[in-house]
């Protein structure tokens, strides 16, 4: 029987919360950190530490694809497929076009397709690092079984 009490549907509210926290907060909080520095009218510059402006964009949306994609992977491993890889590239790729188009209203900022080149290929390789793995472990998984 369900409890359908106040303080029992609250508490399965809570743990659904919970585990959406669990499950996208990575990637929501990634989406915060790129979306604040490029808010910024002078972001501190990646040259210091050694990488260019497209490596960092390559970086950040590498972490974001993985982010994305463990989003809707729901965390498990089995959820990693085609499909949601597919759309983890494509919304990562799209935060990308959509976070250009906003750091061409901060003043001192311009957009540039090569930063859009550079986050989907960012994305692609976080991305497809995720499938990858995930076949790997999903080929030892049925090995073991045998």
């Amino acid at each position: 029987m369900v409890d359908v009490s106040v303080p029992g549907v609250m508490k399965r509210l809570q743990l659904k919360l919970l585990d959406g926290l669990f499950v996208w907060g990575p990637a929501v909080a990634m989406m915060v950190v790129i979306f604040i520095i490029s808010s910024t009218s002078n972001p501190p510059p990646t040259t210091s530490i050694g990488i260019p402006d497209v490596g960092a964009h390559a970086v950040a949306y590498c972490v974001l694809g993985m982010f994305v994609l463990r989003g809707f992977a729901v965390a498990q491993w089995d959820g990693v497929t085609k499909v949601t890889a597919l759309v983890a590239f494509v919304l990562t790729v799209g935060y990308g076009i959509s976070d250009e188009w906003h750091q061409s209203f901060v003043p001192g900022r311009t957009s540039e397709v090569r930063d859009i080149v550079a986050d989907a290929i960012g994305a692609a390789i976080g991305v497809g690092g995720v499938l990858v793995w995930g076949i790997v472990l999903d080929k030892r998984n049925k090995k073991c079984r045998k």
